[in-house]
């Protein structure tokens, strides 16, 4: 019964049954979706959703009485998890941090009972958590206008080509566009960051009227800022078809590039109640084949520099 807070569901996942509780509770109150939406939602992305979160260690931004209620950020798995979802310890702070992995569609339902709205991911694997996988910028609008996302988003597009780089498009379900290179794990995170900040530099250095690298808002004059910290080492990234925090449960979908100039496109499009066809195809289909080194890419934003 929807309405009921107190009512539990089993469910069977593959070889586990999962004992989901509160299963009316509604988390997006003015939306009626509840926590057996949310699972629901996680169950039926799973497929394409698994293969971006695998092996990964995870941040869980979880909310046990809605987006409305106070909300924590987990890193370190709770006692209570059961055995059978996988584990990895990870260096950080001087210490250590163990997390869950969402390896299978059993883990990322039980995570979805444990009102995990929104997982977020690292951007290396846990067998080498210093050698990311993936190069993240974030293009959040400086107002409300998504405008300046889209063009920062082909400016952005244009220097990476010319660096000889593939790179994936994602709505983030919150403000912006997430743009995804995959990489060969051969680069150390430290040297994965001064690239993305070379980079981030560079297309400023091209379009100043439109983009900074300013950290502080202040000195930002309204310019789109060139995100590029969640490259920092145990920093995550909100993962494709995760859920938001926000109203109408707006969710982070993949994109095609042809998209991206799409009449309407914003970075809450697709919600947990209307995602449509885009699960019938993958937008990044083959992007995993096209992992980088940043040698040559190196080499060649070096030569686009102008003589000092």
């Amino acid at each position: 019964m929807a309405g009921d807070t107190r009512s539990t569901r089993r469910l069977r996942v593959g070889r586990r049954e999962i004992e989901v509780k509160r299963a009316g509770k509604e988390l997006f109150p003015q939306d009626g979706i509840t926590k057996a939406d949310l699972v629901g939602h996680y169950r039926r992305v799973a497929p394409r959703m698994l293969p971006e979160l695998r092996g990964r260690p995870l941040m869980l931004e979880r909310m046990p009485d809605g987006i409305e209620a106070d909300r924590f950020f987990q890193k370190e798995v709770s006692a209570y998890f059961p055995d059978w979802i996988h584990r990895a310890t990870v260096p950080k702070g001087g210490g250590e941090v163990t997390h869950v992995l969402c390896d299978d569609t059993a883990t990322l339902t039980y995570l979805a009972g444990q009102a995990c709205v929104t997982p977020h991911r690292w951007l290396s694997r846990a067998d080498k958590p210093r050698s990311p996988d993936r190069l993240v910028f974030d293009l959040d609008p400086p107002a409300h206008d998504f405008a300046p996302v889209r063009r920062a988003a082909h400016h952005l597009r244009a220097l990476l080509d010319e660096l000889g780089l593939h790179a994936g498009l994602m709505t983030t379900g919150s403000r912006g566009l997430h743009v995804v290179v995959p990489l060969n794990r051969r680069a150390d995170v430290d040297a994965v960051l001064t690239f993305a900040r070379d980079v981030a530099d560079a297309l400023a250095a091209r379009h100043p009227d439109e983009l900074t690298t300013e950290f502080y808002k202040d000195a930002r004059e309204g310019r789109l800022y060139l995100d590029v910290g969640r490259n920092g080492y145990a920093q995550t990234a909100v993962a494709p078809y995760a859920v938001r925090a926000k109203p109408g449960a707006p969710v982070a979908v993949p994109l095609t590039w042809d998209e991206l100039d799409t009449p309407g496109l914003t970075a809450r499009s697709w919600t947990v109640t209307d995602l449509g066809d885009r699960l019938d195809t993958d937008p990044w289909e083959g992007l995993a084949r096209h992992r980088h080194g940043l040698t040559e890419a190196g080499r060649r934003l070096r030569a686009l520099r102008p003589p000092s």
